[in-house]
């Protein structure tokens, strides 16, 4: 997965942030409060990412409602993913990783290594 461009990383951080459908409007509007942005051009970028599928988008009338496709969390742990299948090896890729933690990157690591291993249980219906 290739790394968002600045203006789609943008415009992806306010689906995830909003956590709701939005429209290009709203989008534009909000960009625009700390830089000028063409209404076409964000338009065009809010397309691209729906084909990359990064958003989805449903019809209301004459506007289009984009939501993103995944969580942030979900989209970084993609990138990590294509990073450490760039290694040939992966444990001296994951080895290299954790080296550059601090000590609080290390505690999630243990963290999310012990849910992995015991995933919660889920209610059944």
């Amino acid at each position: 997965m290739r790394r968002l461009g600045e203006l789609e990383a943008e415009i992806m951080d306010r689906f995830w942030r909003w956590r709701r459908p939005a429209t290009v409007r709203e989008i534009v509007d909000d960009l625009n409060r700390h830089r000028t942005l063409a209404y076409t051009t964000v338009t065009t970028v809010t397309g691209i990412l729906f084909h990359k599928g990064h958003l989805t988008r449903t019809r209301e009338g004459r506007i289009w409602l984009y939501r993103a496709a995944a969580t942030r969390e979900a989209y970084a742990a993609a990138l990590m993913e294509d990073a450490l299948g760039a290694g040939e090896d992966r444990t001296a890729t994951l080895t290299r990783f954790v080296e550059n933690l601090d000590a609080a990157g290390v505690a999630a690591l243990r963290t999310a290594l012990r849910e992995a291993e015991h995933p919660k249980d889920t209610p059944s219906a």
